[in-house]
């Protein structure tokens, strides 16, 4: 950009997009400064090369917020480590991790190497993975199914696209209990201990009239 460019003519296009054909570096440069702009080379190995006149410091930050968004909505692919001694609880906390992951929506790798004596229970390092996958049923599918690799157990977990709108209708369900209501009412029929051994059969009695009907 500017004094660093050391080819003597270059192809200048203004900040308009417009091109203002071939002149020399020195005068695109002087161009550029009487509009409070920079120079910028944006194809070096065309002949001659292209300069274009703009502002380098909000194209820089364009640049970095086009950027941005791409690392935001890109999807990587996560892995997560299990070894077959792993104990519930640390399996539990991969879990965690993967749900996160999840819920960012990555897909995730669950990998297994099996060795040593290991090697000669590859359903025990099968049995991991797919508990592991359970644990994980409510976010994710198993997009690829367990696949042996040499010593390497894997599988592929994706997320669901309904994963969202379950878990909140899910809640709701919960939180709306009617059975605590239905608790509170439990203790008069409790009370009245004759009543309560009637109502079993008048469900019996109701049932027989509407098949008779």
């Amino acid at each position: 950009m500017n004094e660093q460019i050391r080819i003597p003519r270059v192809l200048v296009i203004d900040e308009n997009g417009q091109k203002l054909g071939v002149m020399d570096t020195r005068d695109a440069l002087r161009l550029a400064r009487s509009k409070g702009l920079d120079l910028i080379e944006v194809a070096p190995h065309a002949r001659p090369p292209v300069c274009r006149i703009m502002d380098y410091g909000k194209f820089k930050y364009q640049q970095q917020k086009r950027a941005k968004e791409a690392r935001k909505h890109h999807k990587e692919l996560k892995e997560i480590r299990l070894t077959p001694q792993i104990s519930e609880h640390d399996l539990m906390h991969r879990v965690r991790s993967a749900e996160e992951f999840l819920q960012e929506g990555h897909r995730v790798r669950v990998f297994m190497q099996v060795r040593g004596r290991w090697a000669a229970h590859m359903d025990l390092g099968e049995a991991k993975l797919r508990h592991f996958a359970e644990q994980l049923s409510h976010l994710a599918v198993v997009e690829s199914p367990i696949q042996h690799q040499g010593n390497v157990l894997s599988l592929l977990l994706a997320p669901r696209k309904e994963m969202k709108k379950p878990t909140e209708g899910v809640r709701p369900a919960a939180t709306g209990a009617p059975p605590p209501p239905s608790t509170p009412s439990q203790p008069p029929t409790p009370s009245a201990q004759p009543p309560a051994p009637s109502q079993p059969d008048a469900p019996k009695v109701i049932e027989a009239v509407s098949s008779d009907q």
